[in-house]
């Protein structure tokens, strides 16, 4: 069903959301009932969300829990990161690796599913643990590289001529220090038929304070053309520090695009998407695509059928200017790129 509903207002960010962004990444709420508590949530949903944490460990940085609105356990952000017992629950078809990654994994730390284009698995940590994230079950301990792993990584890439383009994904690259992220890139911009780097992240959204000048050098600096796809699903994830964090890396001529996943309960609504597109170009960053859930084993809560998000994207489309459309996608396993729907 197609509804409206108002954009919540954001309340400002404490002072114990501010520092150095290693520090508010190690800093982050890892304890269920500690997340339950900041945020007022009634007793009644405590054991719920150790059991969801469980299966799936809580992490939630101070800047994004500032965002947050105490006392509703329906808030959209709140919605993203809180545990839940559902996630216990199977559901047929719901799987621990459904876009078949596994099958497309040549090298230590590298998926090579679409032509022209590697994903690198630059680091196995988050900043925030999604409870959609499609990668919830990955085997990141047998996929994070040490340095002369990477060698042989790199070693695949360069005897591939047909790839243009290496994009940083995780967990969240950023999460891996500059220096780490700088001697990979200068590996990679040594590849003479690389063209662009894309990273994909949410590092900037959680903790702003990560683009930094450390990360600016390395990335404003490079040959490759730089695209950074942001994580965004509703617009109260866009604070100021956000929409500053983006001008940084505008200004160093970092090409800023969103994708969302559409999500019940979060963004399943024609207000709520309307606005987080033009919140995006707010912040200098266009849409992208709209993902309908991966079914992942754990996420199934989250899930909006088919019809309904065509229908909640045609009426999208009657109120925003193309440039502000994402495209509705899917991604289904062997297919050479995303399915439009």
């Amino acid at each position: 069903m197609i509804t409206r509903s108002p954009v919540p207002l954001q309340r400002q960010a404490p002072e114990a959301a501010g520092g150095h962004w290693q520090t508010q990444l190690s800093g982050a709420v890892r304890d269920p009932r500690e997340l339950c508590r900041r945020l007022e949530l009634a007793p009644a949903w405590w054991p719920g969300a150790e059991t969801g944490h469980g299966l799936f460990a809580v992490r939630v940085p101070e800047a994004y829990l500032a965002r947050i609105r105490p006392g509703d356990p329906h808030d959209p952000l709140l919605r993203q990161v809180l545990p839940l017992d559902a996630e216990a629950r199977p559901t047929p078809g719901y799987v621990t690796d459904p876009l078949e990654e596994a099958e497309h994994t040549p090298k230590r730390g590298l998926i090579h599913k679409y032509a022209g284009r590697v994903l690198l698995i630059a680091s196995p940590a988050c900043a925030v643990n999604c409870r959609y994230c499609f990668r919830r079950h990955f085997p990141y301990e047998e996929n994070a590289p040490s340095r002369s792993q990477w060698d042989e990584t790199l070693e695949y890439l360069r005897g591939d001529g047909s790839i243009r383009e290496a994009i940083l994904s995780g967990g969240d690259p950023l999460a891996a220090s500059d220096r780490q992220l700088a001697w990979l890139v200068a590996r990679l911009e040594a590849i003479p038929h690389l063209k662009r780097l894309r990273i994909h992240t949410r590092l900037p959204v959680v903790i702003p304070d990560r683009i930094d000048e450390a990360l600016l050098a390395w990335l404003g600096g490079t040959r490759l053309q730089a695209v950074m796809v942001l994580h965004i699903n509703h617009a109260q994830e866009i604070d100021e520090a956000v929409i500053a964090a983006c001008r940084r890396l505008r200004e160093a001529g970092v090409t800023l695009l969103n994708q969302s996943v559409l999500l019940r309960g979060v963004n399943d609504d024609i207000d709520t998407l309307a606005a987080l597109s033009e919140r995006l170009f707010e912040a200098g960053v266009l849409p992208y695509y709209l993902h309908v859930l991966d079914p992942v084993a754990g996420a199934a809560h989250f899930e909006v059928d088919d019809d309904e998000a065509r229908a909640l994207v045609a009426a999208l489309r009657r109120e925003l200017p193309g440039f502000l459309m994402p495209t509705l996608v899917r991604e289904i396993p062997g297919e050479a790129s995303k399915t439009p729907l």
